[in-house]
């Protein structure tokens, strides 16, 4: 099996099959993909031959599996025990991560104590206190989600498992960052992710002048992102930095500081962070799990020559080379690269397409910790903890 660099992908073994009926959530629409009936579990032979593929076809000491939906947890306890034992089968001398997406609502002592055992890093979604947290997240029926969520925290800190919060900002949140952010902390998150909800609307006037018209109401604000990311940064340089990690601004440190970002919204070009589903289709993004974004199956082709293929590199290099000239000249293009390519649907200001709905929050963020994150990238350089910016700044 030839070997090619390392890449990503998010796995989905359950297809878009949930528990949950969140309103935002643009991957349920997913099951139409597929013949109506369609037996969303991942069959054995593909998982096998997935395990296989995604360690042996990449050049690298460690691999990171993700594993996401839907919702994993349907799957049930025994299906994972066999990707522990595959993993284990295949290593061939490597170290092997996990990491699995769950809403969290049916945790209990038997998941928590597998995920203690074989070192998974849990990431937990929700998206707030009781009442934010319900505007979208619940079950199919209408009833609330939020104690169940909060059961399965329980569990999770009853058996020390590492977790991490993944929190969807939206309309009804996007002016609560500093609330939020306390809440997080309060239930027990180290490592918070903050995920901007926006969807087009399927008919839209690609040339109205205000952005908003052309996504769906739930979808965050732009300006009120970069406010909502503005309010949790204030809040975390109070005393956090340094026990506190929220991704974006590692993400932001990195790039300030020169260092590969680790997260493909903001790297440079895209194409190494796949998606799979239940069957072995393999897509070039989880963003862009569309039928002309197929690259193919890994049950008739190669794992590693679907990432090095031609399609693959060009979706890849597209992210730069689409640029607008407007963000090729902007003050901040190497802390953003334009963002997402899903959402570069709106225009700039001189009429050029490919400006990314977010822009305006994204620069309110960015101009915001500049100078944070100058100071931090320069302790970095100095081998100095960047924690010290909390007592810089209150020197200022």
């Amino acid at each position: 099996m030839s070997q090619v660099s390392v890449y990503g992908v998010l796995i989905k073994p359950i297809g878009p099959i949930c528990n949950l009926d969140c309103e935002y959530c643009y991957y349920l629409e997913k099951e139409a993909l597929y013949p109506e009936g369609e037996n969303f579990n991942m069959p054995p032979d593909v998982l096998e031959s997935f395990v296989d593929q995604y360690i042996n076809s990449q050049k690298a000491p460690v691999i990171n599996f993700a594993w996401q939906g839907g919702e994993p947890t349907l799957l049930g306890l025994d299906f994972f025990r066999k990707v522990v034992g595959l993993q284990q089968k295949y290593a061939n001398g490597k170290t092997i991560e996990n990491a699995f997406q769950t809403n969290g609502v049916k945790l209990d002592d038997e998941w928590c104590r597998f995920f203690s055992d074989n070192n998974f890093l849990v990431g937990i979604s929700i998206d707030g206190p009781r009442d934010i947290h319900n505007a979208y997240r619940v079950y199919k029926s209408g009833r609330s989600s939020f104690d169940d969520v909060m059961r399965g925290i329980s569990f999770l800190k009853k058996h020390r498992v590492e977790f991490n919060t993944l929190t969807c900002v939206h309309r009804k949140n996007e002016a609560k960052g500093t609330l939020i952010y306390r809440f997080l902390k309060r239930i027990g998150s180290r490592y918070m992710q903050f995920i901007p909800i926006v969807e087009q609307k399927s008919k839209v006037d690609l040339h109205a002048q205000n952005p908003n018209s052309k996504v769906t109401e739930w979808s965050v604000d732009p300006t009120s992102y970069g406010r909502f990311l503005v309010d949790v940064f204030d809040e975390w340089m109070k005393k956090d930095v340094g026990k506190i990690f929220v991704q974006m601004f590692d993400v932001a440190l990195a790039n300030w500081y020169g260092a590969p970002p680790g997260l493909c919204v903001f790297s440079e070009t895209c194409g190494k962070a796949l998606a799979m589903e239940h069957n072995g289709d393999v897509y070039s993004c989880d963003h862009f799990v569309n039928p002309e974004y197929r690259l193919g199956n890994i049950m008739n082709s190669s794992l590693g020559d679907l990432v090095e293929s031609p399609f693959q590199r060009s979706f890849g290099l597209d992210k730069e080379e689409t640029l607008p000239a407007y963000c090729r000249e902007c003050t901040y293009r190497f802390a953003c690269h334009g963002g997402c390519p899903k959402h570069r649907f709106t225009q700039t200001p001189d009429g050029e397409d490919g400006l990314n709905y977010l822009c305006e929050g994204y620069k309110k963020f960015f101009s915001h910790v500049d100078p944070y994150m100058m100071f931090m990238a320069n302790e970095l350089a100095g081998h100095r903890s960047p924690a010290n910016v909390m007592k810089w700044d209150k020197r200022k």
